[in-house]
């Protein structure tokens, strides 16, 4: 099916800068004078996908009105020639949003990336909860954890289904004493972490869970965790007596020979 003739008319006005940008290069005084052609701004933002010269980068983030716009500065940062200083001077103009996607470029700068991700962790407690909950969901792995500790569980749910969210990520929050029981039960909850291992020994072994998220996981764990949960001072006497038990159950039905490698 053809394109329609306002997309084919936009795509040559793409391409007719682009070659212009190219011709350009590092000519500043051309640079200046495309700057100041009249361009459409879903021109510019195509534009700016592709490697444009960085000169022209520099001018254009600091020529009205663009640079007064940040979802053009947000594309400035996201493109693969912007250079590191320039990116870094921009990223406090960037809204949540744009941030956590210079976070998540994988193309971006490590620098940038870190600089973008410290920022959205800046942000994260004044959000409201449907913006909160949208972060959560394409969060990178150093914001994760703050929204794992939202009071809300809508936050929380989202989070753990984050494909970025990490096991030891996880694992690492569900053994922090401050750990909110929302996290506990919607850990043990979730249909990507209930079958965790690594996920269900924290539960058990973390004090704030509920007795009865942590009982629940006592009978999948291996004999080496439950001489540990029922060895483990300060958690509930019951957690730990059905730790033996399911113990003392196991060595009763295991061949002697196999309790030795237990």
């Amino acid at each position: 099916m053809a394109a329609p003739r306002g997309e084919k008319m936009r795509a040559a006005a793409v391409d007719a800068l682009y070659a212009a940008l190219l011709e350009a290069g590092g000519n500043i005084p051309r640079l200046r004078e495309l700057i100041r052609e009249p361009i459409d701004e879903p021109v510019l933002m195509a534009v700016l996908r592709r490697a444009v010269p960085a000169p022209f980068l520099e001018l254009l983030c600091a020529s009205p009105p663009w640079s007064e716009r940040p979802r053009v500065l947000a594309r400035v940062v996201l493109n693969p020639r912007a250079p590191r200083s320039l990116s870094l001077r921009l990223l406090p103009q960037l809204s949540w949003r744009e941030l956590a996607d210079v976070a998540a470029a994988a193309w971006v700068p490590a620098g940038v990336r870190m600089r973008a991700e410290a920022l959205v962790r800046e942000v994260v407690a004044d959000l409201r909860l449907g913006d909160r909950t949208t972060l959560a969901r394409l969060a990178t792995a150093r914001v994760i954890p703050l929204l794992l500790l939202d009071d809300d569980p809508r936050v929380v749910e989202a989070a753990l289904q984050n494909p970025r969210l990490r096991e030891e990520d996880l694992v690492t929050v569900l053994r922090r004493d401050d750990v909110p029981k929302i996290l506990l039960e919607s850990c043990a909850a979730s249909s990507r972490w209930s079958l965790n291992y690594a996920a269900r020994v924290a539960l058990v072994l973390q004090r704030r869970t509920p007795l009865g998220v942590a009982l629940g996981q006592i009978s999948s764990l291996v004999p080496r965790d439950l001489r540990r949960v029922a060895d483990t001072s300060g958690l509930r006497p019951l957690v730990r007596a059905a730790a033996r038990a399911v113990l003392e159950r196991s060595d009763e039905e295991s061949p002697p020979n196999s309790r030795r490698l237990n």
